[in-house]
């Protein structure tokens, strides 16, 4: 693969679409290592016309989405069982903190790694960066469909 990879190549990895696509480029990935993403946030996502209108702040919820789905590219370049758009499903999530807001304007470097990986389980562990400072960071346990 060569890098970075754009938004379409990103769809053939990630079954997401608009407006639940989080990761806008991949910048760098080691195959069953780690994979290294972009989020490019700006006024014009849909979740600021209610969070909060007067202070908009990206939902950490959607943070940690992010890093999961970068981890779901990752998975499908390191794993057999995980196919293009195949689905992947939450199991668990742990040490999820917030450090600081990310606001319209801001980039997301998200940097996710394998941490364990079994059949269709994997075990991640994700951080989000803006300007080098940490504004997120969580464990994350998937499963894949079928």
């Amino acid at each position: 693969m060569d890098f970075p990879l754009d938004i379409q190549t990103i769809m053939k990895h990630l079954p997401h679409r608009y407006p639940f696509l989080l990761i806008d480029r991949v910048v760098a990935m080691t195959p069953d290592t780690k994979i290294s993403a972009l989020k490019n946030v700006t006024i014009n996502e849909p979740f600021f016309q209610g969070h909060f209108p007067t202070a908009p702040i990206m939902p950490g919820v959607l943070i940690v989405e992010a890093m999961a789905q970068a981890g779901g590219v990752l998975a499908v370049a390191s794993m057999q069982e995980a196919k293009e758009g195949t689905l992947m499903f939450f199991m668990g999530l742990d040490q999820v903190r917030f450090r600081k807001p990310v606001v319209p304007g801001d980039q997301l470097l998200l940097d996710v790694e394998i941490t364990k990986k079994r059949a269709k389980v994997i075990k991640l562990a994700g951080t989000a960066k803006v300007d080098g400072k940490l504004v997120a960071e969580a464990q994350l346990m998937a499963t894949f469909e079928g």
